[in-house]
């Protein structure tokens, strides 16, 4: 079942289905030309011969021959190409439902190779990328209608808020939970210009907002052989571990406990911000999600980055590489191992007490020798 709704001046024309598993998608090719709406059903593209006739630029009679060809040449079935659809469509001042013929797509696309036109191709191609959406997502939805407040079923929105729940606690770093909250777009894109800015810097803006420099700049700034831990303040075997290389090109270790909190609450405001969208059933693109993250800092009276940074990252990390190798002789002096305090310990204690601890061990090994018997 569908309806027509109202259309204000230079909005898409179009139908909304109230099933989650049929909508209508709007096509405009590159050309400029006006956009033509086509019918997602099912997992499929559907179009009338009205439709297609628009996609392809071409006239009804037109389409109408070239689909009984295809049909009489048996290039295609009838049973599995043609479908009813139940719409509803304002005639005057009422809205009537009637049945349509819709058209699968491969018997556009069969239309389209005969017509052989721009636009004919593409069209194929922007088919081609809605299906694999479908497939990668499970859903699908163009950008006009989002703009528009789209219609997305209730399993869309619980789905979003289970993962934005299970980013939450997850254990990755902080700043990948900013970018696995913008992976949730509604028309995420991994090689789209946006996410590529995107991922290139929301590691820099975090650490900018606490402290005032990116990430290289940070490293280059607190990495030093001479100080303790080598100007680390956390890493992965602290406290009593060794330092390792791998630890000392992580900016984030170098952050003192305020400015570690500090980024934390960030991440968490942020998660909360991206749970309420979800609860209020807001859709958000990638454009939206990229513009929230200096629209969130702001309204946080955190400081801005507008700047790519001093310090390029392979400078930082060769830096504090050159600084571990430094620190490692130092590290080697200073560092006990368990074993080590152990044996130390050991030798604190009273030459007595030494052998009433040995021979408790040894009552014990006899023990265990004789339950085994």
């Amino acid at each position: 079942m569908a309806r027509k709704r109202k259309v204000e001046k230079g909005e898409i024309l179009g139908v909304d289905l109230r099933s989650s598993s049929a909508e209508f998608l709007a096509f405009a090719a590159s050309t400029g030309e006006s956009a033509v709406e086509v019918l997602f059903s099912n997992e499929m593209i559907w179009a009338t011969q009205k439709m297609i006739a628009e996609l392809f630029d071409c006239t009804i009679p037109n389409v109408s021959q070239h689909l009984k060809q295809l049909y009489a040449d048996n290039e295609l079935s009838k049973e599995t190409t043609v479908k009813k659809f139940l719409t509803v469509q304002t005639e005057g001042d009422r809205e009537v439902e009637r049945e349509r013929l819709f058209y699968r797509l491969d018997a556009v696309i069969a239309v389209g190779y005969r017509v052989n036109s721009v636009r004919a191709v593409q069209f194929r191609q922007w088919a081609t990328a809605i299906l694999a959406e479908y497939t990668i997502k499970g859903y699908v939805m163009d950008d006009e209608r989002m703009k528009n407040g789209a219609f997305l079923g209730e399993d869309y929105y619980e789905h979003l808020l289970e993962e934005i729940r299970e980013i939450r606690l997850s254990e990755r770093r902080l700043y990948q939970k900013i970018t696995d909250i913008y992976a949730t777009s509604i028309d995420y894109n991994l090689d789209a210009p946006t996410t590529r800015k995107f991922f290139a810097t929301v590691q820099n803006k975090m650490h900018y907002a606490v402290h005032g420099n990116t990430a290289a700049e940070l490293i280059m700034d607190r990495a030093d052989a001479e100080q303790p831990h080598m100007g680390l303040r956390t890493w992965r075997n602290a406290p009593a571990g060794k330092i390792l290389r791998s630890d000392v090109v992580i900016a984030k270790n170098y952050l003192n406990k305020d400015e570690a909190k500090s980024l934390e609450l960030i991440v968490t405001m942020y998660l909360d911000y991206a749970e309420r969208q979800a609860m209020k059933r807001i859709p958000m693109t990638m454009e939206d999600w990229a513009a929230r993250l200096d629209a969130f800092l702001k309204f946080n009276e955190e400081e801005v980055l507008d700047n790519p940074g001093k310090v390029a990252a392979e400078v930082a990390e060769s830096f504090a590489l050159s600084e571990f190798e430094k620190y490692r002789i130092v590290q080697d002096s200073l560092f006990e191992s368990d074993f080590d305090r152990y044996i130390a310990h050991q030798l604190t204690l009273p030459f007595s007490e030494e052998l009433d601890r040995v021979a408790a061990l040894c009552r014990s090994d006899e023990g265990e020798t004789d339950a085994e018997l």
